[in-house]
């Protein structure tokens, strides 16, 4: 057996172990109460509240550099008050919920919904928004009164590292464990019998997760991305359109799932677009090599984007570096680029930029855009901005995404109390407030019979009662 094979069978049996762990456990403590989840989550959160300088500093480690900003905005603050939302909530929607009865053949009878845990989740989180994509999950798993093993990113070492440090300080194995990629385990995590996988990533990979899930008919929550458009109509005033799409363009590099990957700029009005991104990149990014601006995460990454740029440009492309600046390979600091009308074939035309490097399309009336969307895969958002509430609808009726933000972009995902997943190919499944804690529960159906059973009328041999009394009711209910 050669090295790499052994590393295979190693990583296998580790997690094999750990998973077995927890269904053991589950099994023996049953269903946990309002008070052992709320505790659960108050710890969670405490684990990120008594050490958010070291885990800010390990995700600025793994970037090479992250914005310490961005950091607490994107990930330390949405999620402690994401696990404070579901504690509000919680005792809430753990209650059983009374459902209708026919009377009339169960008499006395009662039916309920009780939401129970299902077990164990798995949880495979991407390196873009490592503390918020796997701890939102987690809290939301915890709230359904669950277990979870989470794999993290190859490119999340750092913070992967200080997470398996300090969770023992708040969690035994048995309640939360947290894997580092060497190369083997994402495959090995996929194929495990979880009673729930969770995964935030590409369709790639998506796929392939799902596939590798089937064998053991694992229920998978996909979270994917896309091309999500924003839609400038031409009522709305152009700088504030500018001002919105680009903020959310420079966060985190655009390496966010749910970003403005292109957007529909009317045609005559693409100079006065393009005049105002100018003027907003030199007024809130004059110098990619602060520490405010994120770099690429990795040179591959880096790579990939300047390949874009150049295939984009080749592919008739009119590319606006819209800084002084130029790509950085050391630092991995990529400036903010428009790419202006690339044909078809071009690699920005068909994939997720997932970067700084935004696509323009150029329309002339609405019906140009409605067709381009609905012609591709539906995608993770959609973002069109109009003060006409009427061509707000329009859009939203006509063309399917995950979700929709009016007016701007990216902040309809820090909605506590709204769900938040994809459809087709940009996911399957939600989270978030009511839908992560249902995602995370067997809604599980309980009939009560009462002393009384009228069904004792209707059992062979039928009696000329229950012949009569069986039409008379087929009548009614007809």
């Amino acid at each position: 057996m050669n090295q790499a094979s052994m590393l295979v069978n190693e990583t296998s049996d580790q997690l094999g172990h750990c998973l077995h762990a927890q269904k053991s456990a589950f099994n023996k403590s049953g269903q946990e109460s309002y008070q052992e989840r709320k505790n659960h989550l108050l710890n969670l959160k405490k684990m990120i509240n008594e050490n958010r300088e070291e885990i800010i500093a390990s995700i600025n480690k793994d970037y090479g550099n992250r914005s310490y900003h961005e950091t607490l905005i994107a990930e330390i603050i949405p999620v402690t008050e994401d696990i404070t939302f579901n504690i509000s909530h919680l005792k809430k929607w753990m209650q059983p919920q009374s459902r209708k009865v026919d009377q009339i053949l169960y008499t006395g009878a009662k039916n309920k919904v009780i939401p129970q845990a299902v077990g164990v989740v798995g949880i495979i989180t991407p390196w873009n928004f490592p503390l918020n994509l796997s701890f939102s999950v987690i809290s939301a798993a915890f709230a359904a009164g669950n277990r979870a093993m989470v794999k993290m990113s190859e490119n999340s070492i750092h913070l992967t590292r200080l997470l398996n440090q300090i969770s023992p300080k708040y969690f035994s194995t048995e309640k939360l464990a947290f894997f580092e990629e060497t190369g083997a385990v994402g495959i090995e995590f996929s194929k495990l019998p979880f009673d729930h996988l969770f995964f935030t990533g590409s369709g790639a990979t998506g796929r392939k997760v799902m596939a590798a899930a089937s064998a053991n008919l694992t229920p998978v929550s996909l979270e994917l991305g896309g091309k999500s458009p924003a839609i400038i109509a031409p009522d709305y005033p152009m700088e504030k359109a500018v001002e919105r799409i680009m903020h959310v363009k420079q966060f985190n590099a655009g390496q966010i799932c749910v970003n403005v990957d292109y957007a529909f700029v009317p045609e005559n009005k693409l100079n006065e677009f393009v005049s105002n991104t100018q003027a907003w990149v030199k007024k809130h990014c004059p110098d990619i090599h602060s520490d405010d601006y994120t770099s690429i995460i990795d040179s591959k990454s880096f790579q990939r984007l300047l390949d874009t740029v150049e295939d984009a440009k080749n592919n008739g492309a009119e590319i606006i570096n819209l800084s002084d600046q130029e790509p950085d390979a050391f630092s991995r600091k990529f400036p903010l680029m428009l790419a202006v009308d690339p044909n078809e074939e071009a690699i920005i035309s068909q994939r997720e930029t997932f970067g700084p490097i935004l696509m323009i399309k150029t329309y002339q009336d609405k019906e140009q855009v409605i067709d381009y969307v609905i012609e591709r895969d539906r995608p993770l958002a959609m973002y069109p901005f109009t003060n006409n509430k009427q061509l707000a609808n329009y859009y939203i009726n006509r063309l399917l995404s995950g979700g929709v933000c009016v007016n701007d972009a990216l902040f309809h995902v820090a909605q506590h109390d709204m769900p938040f997943g994809g459809i087709g190919a940009s996911g399957m499944g939600h989270y978030h407030g009511y839908e992560g804690f249902l995602t995370f529960s067997k809604l599980r159906p309980v009939f009560y019979r009462g002393g009384f059973s009228s069904m004792k009328y209707f059992m062979p041999p039928y009696s000329t009662f229950a012949d009569r009394a069986l039409k008379l009711i087929a009548k009614l209910k007809s």
